[in-house]
């Protein structure tokens, strides 16, 4: 079992990111972008969180496309009242979760 230097917790368990998760100061948005399409923002994640990993998670709950960029997720679609029960289920503290 690895330990790591900085934490003192086992690095094989993933532990660091479930405590980061309960750390995030998660806000969720929505945009007008062209042509009236509304895009859904979902931002406030630290830099241990792999946004990559959680993007893809929401767009197959979601059934909708979407990408990172700039440190944000962006969901194609207004998914306001959607997206915070699928982040509570990853692991996300609902109080840090705002609409």
């Amino acid at each position: 079992m690895d330990i790591d230097p900085r934490t003192g917790l086992p690095t094989e368990q993933g532990l660091f990111e479930e405590i980061a998760k309960g750390q995030q100061q998660i806000t969720i948005s929505t945009v007008a972008r062209r042509y009236g399409k509304l895009t859904t923002l979902v931002t406030g994640f630290d830099k241990n969180i792999n946004l990559k990993d959680i993007a893809k998670a929401l767009k197959e709950k979601l059934a909708c496309g979407g990408t990172v960029k700039n440190d944000a997720i962006e969901l194609q679609g207004n998914h306001l009242k959607q997206v915070k029960p699928v982040l509570v289920k990853m692991g996300f503290s609902e109080a840090s979760i705002s609409d």
